[in-house]
């Protein structure tokens, strides 16, 4: 029964240390996050191009064509020419090793953007049985975060594109 009491004993100081231990806040501000979306909003509104702009943006010196899917989805198939870094790896220092100047034009695009590869190009659309489509797509966050890092100068694909269309080449593991 003694040593009981005694456990009892050390595990409750034990807690109460634990506890006088600060813990630091969460890296995580919803809020910060809400007033970024804010201020990009308008800012993505006049920069969403048609197909015909994007790829003739695309062959401009300083310009960047950014792929920001999974590296399978990467390897596999991509727009000719685009570069990567994966969604999940975005942080200051690797998004300036691939873009060191953040006034480079930066155009994206998504698997939203393109139609008939269910495959390499899935979409990202919710559809609930009984509600309209949610449009959930990587351009958004992608966007969002390229301007929290400093890029501004971003243009996103605004038109979903046939997998056939010829004005666009392909290349990768996947491509004939």
């Amino acid at each position: 029964m003694r040593n009981i009491f005694f456990i009892l004993l050390a595990v409750g100081q034990l807690s109460n240390a634990q506890q006088q231990i600060s813990t630091p806040p969460s890296r995580v501000s919803f809020d910060d996050f809400k007033a970024l979306v804010h201020e990009v909003e308008s800012h993505r509104a006049k920069r969403l191009i048609n197909l015909d702009d994007f790829l003739a943006m695309s062959t401009k010196v300083n310009v960047v064509l950014l792929d920001t899917r999974s590296d399978r989805r990467y390897e596999q198939k991509h727009i000719k020419g685009a570069i990567h870094l994966d969604f999940t790896d975005f942080t200051h220092k690797n998004l300036r090793n691939i873009i060191p100047d953040p006034e480079t034009k930066i155009l994206i695009y998504c698997n939203n953007n393109i139609d008939n590869d269910a495959i390499h190009f899935a979409t990202k659309m919710v559809l609930p049985a009984k509600e309209n489509n949610l449009a959930l797509a990587l351009n958004i966050p992608t966007y969002i975060n390229l301007y929290g890092y400093g890029y501004k100068n971003v243009y996103e694909l605004s038109e979903l594109v046939a997998i056939k269309d010829s004005r666009i080449k392909f290349e990768g593991t996947a491509v004939k």
